[in-house]
């Protein structure tokens, strides 16, 4: 017995991200196995062991969200408010902005294409999966018209919204010159903080089961999409990755730079959320191991409370490459054309535009696409080639989702890193370049 304790502590002892590498890696090469073996789904009772995971992370995704939105924008002095918001929008839309160019650069370079003829039987199906959406019904619905009703569906931008609202709202109560209202704002303060906090120790308990999930869901991304992710698909996947690597170097390196941030400690406390948010596809659930990060890099709170959970709703750099990659990769495969200048200036639009309503959840970049595509005039119809195409991507998009989420995480600590500089809310010397 006392030998099993001891290997328990030992357990919650070892770092957590040397664990979940481990993770990623066993789940990986058992996953290869599996599918050269042509196993492509695990049995019920080990597939569980992954829900599990990801059913955890998704349950603390709103008191997470109320939590710190309202405690970070009511953290923020009145004077702030204003500064401090208009620079986060900005940059975050400027960041998604070079996305969109950088994966259409990528794709006019590797040209992703393919032959349709074996695909046209899945039309239907993929046909299905799509809806009729446009950009100004996504900024119109990001008003609930009820609070509760976007809290139990789990409607992550309305939620966002109304908690902002509330939070910059409380702000200014807190320094009233009504000494009633003060003090009833700051107990209202407190209780919101409470519940971040409470939150984050429920999260440093999933994050010990974390490696266990995650190399049960690499190991079944592996099992159901290596044999699959071959031929034209494969350049697909260079397109956006080496995308995701140049927007990291150029963009994110650029802005550190910019801002005089050094690299080298920046990205050693970035790594953590970034390992999280690729294994689980969440930007949403990597949330509270992003703040953890930003605290370690010395963001004062006031700011990274307010910034990362609006980041991992409207910051979506990895989306809006995997949006410029695949949509020249369904035209191509179609149309047997690349696409021209206006179109690819209405996709790096729509794309930008369209992130502010992209929710932070495994996925949420598919349906993206669905939308860009309509945008543009080459909507996913059920029975056209097109959806065919379309079908051939959400094959893959598991794998790609891993990489852009991961990418949309790191901009979210950039932004809010440089952000912090600008205001002088980042004062950690070690942090700091001279």
């Amino acid at each position: 017995m006392e030998k099993k304790r001891n290997a328990f502590k030992a357990y919650l002892e070892f770092n957590v991200l040397y664990k979940i590498l481990i993770g990623l890696i066993v789940g990986a090469i058992v996953g290869v196995i599996l599918a050269s073996a042509g196993v492509t789904s695990l049995p019920a009772w080990i597939s569980m062991f992954g829900t599990i995971f990801t059913r955890l992370l998704k349950m603390i995704i709103i008191p997470m969200i109320v939590g710190s939105l309202v405690v970070g924008a009511s953290s923020v002095s009145p004077a702030n408010v204003g500064k401090i918001g208009v620079r986060v929008v900005i940059i975050y839309l400027l960041t998604s902005a070079c996305g969109v160019i950088i994966g259409l650069v990528m794709a006019n370079i590797f040209r992703p294409h393919a032959a349709l003829a074996a695909v046209e039987a899945l039309a239907a199906g993929a046909a299905g999966k799509t809806g009729s959406t446009d950009v100004w019904s996504v900024i119109s619905n990001i008003i609930p018209t009820s609070v509760l009703t976007s809290l139990v569906n789990e409607t992550v931008l309305q939620v966002i919204f109304f908690a902002l609202v509330f939070g910059l709202c409380l702000s200014f109560l807190k320094v009233s010159k009504n000494e009633r209202i003060a003090a009833a704002a700051s107990t209202t303060y407190q209780i919101f903080d409470c519940l971040t906090e409470v939150m984050m120790m429920v999260v440093r308990g999933i994050m010990q089961y974390a490696p266990i999930g995650v190399a049960v869901l690499i190991c079944e991304v592996f099992a159901k999409n290596g044999a699959k992710v071959a031929g034209a698909l494969v350049m697909v996947v260079v397109a956006c990755f080496i995308g995701y690597a140049i927007h990291i170097v150029v963009v994110y390196g650029g802005l550190l730079k910019i801002y005089r941030i050094k690299i080298g400690p920046f990205f050693k406390e970035a790594r953590t959320p970034f390992i999280t948010a690729f294994v689980t596809r969440s930007s949403n659930g990597t949330l509270p191991t992003t703040m953890t990060a930003a605290e370690n890099l010395g963001i004062d709170k006031e700011v990274y409370a307010f910034s990362l959970p609006l980041g991992a709703t409207i910051n979506m750099d990895g989306t809006a490459i995997y949006q410029g990659v695949c949509a020249f990769f369904l035209v191509m495969s179609c149309f047997g054309r690349g696409l021209t200048i206006g179109e690819m200036g209405m996709i790096t639009l729509l794309a930008t535009l369209a992130s502010i309503g992209t929710a932070g959840v495994p996925g949420a970049g598919a349906i993206m696409l669905a939308m860009v595509m309509q945008g543009i005039g080459m909507p996913i119809a059920e029975g056209t080639i097109l959806a065919g195409a379309y079908a051939m991507i959400l094959g893959i998009d598991a794998l790609l989702d891993m990489g852009r989420t991961a990418l949309n995480v790191t901009g979210d600590l950039t932004c809010t890193a440089c952000i912090a500089k600008r205001m002088k809310f980042l004062t950690k010397d070690s942090v700091l370049a001279k």
